[in-house]
């Protein structure tokens, strides 16, 4: 499975509303500024996290995106299902009659790759935004002590 750009840019929208005190809303603008992604595509990514449940959209002045859920609840599954749809490893998992084989399932690579599915699908379902934000603050804290984090790096080339 190759996950699309529109992934990778998701993961790190709700990472980043993960890592923020819960209910902070932030705009779309500053959002695709903070995660350098560009703000017309990060508009149409966060409408397929609207609809699956895992942002809310505010309106007016005051306006902007928060995440729905509690990040405990929003797991890397639930992102991937909003943005890509439903993914299978196989084109015969989701429909076994493009089997060129015509064995409807019955053959040992289908079954290998159904096991293989429901692996993936069980470890996707058990990480969830709440432990990757953790883990997140924990790698940018030792990146900065080790001087070696963005931020030392643009300071050093500026010099």
């Amino acid at each position: 499975m190759r996950l699309n750009q529109a992934t990778d840019y998701a993961f790190r929208m709700v990472l980043y509303l993960a890592s923020l005190p819960e209910g902070t809303k932030i705009t779309g603008a500053a959002l695709a500024e903070k995660q350098n992604i560009p703000e017309r595509f990060l508009l149409k990514i966060m409408r397929n996290l609207t609809a699956a449940g895992i942002m809310k959209s505010y309106r007016g002045v005051d306006g902007g995106f928060a995440l729905q859920r509690s990040p405990e609840d929003i797991t890397l599954f639930d992102v991937i299902e909003a943005v890509e749809g439903q993914t299978e490893l196989q084109r015969c998992l989701h429909d076994i009659s493009s089997c060129s084989r015509g064995c409807s399932g019955m053959c040992s690579i289908y079954n290998a790759f159904a096991d293989i599915q429901r692996d993936l699908v069980t470890k996707l379902k058990a990480i969830d935004f709440a432990e990757l934000a953790r883990q997140e603050s924990q790698l940018q804290a030792a990146c900065g002590a080790a001087g070696d984090g963005p931020l030392e790096k643009a300071a050093s080339n500026e010099l």
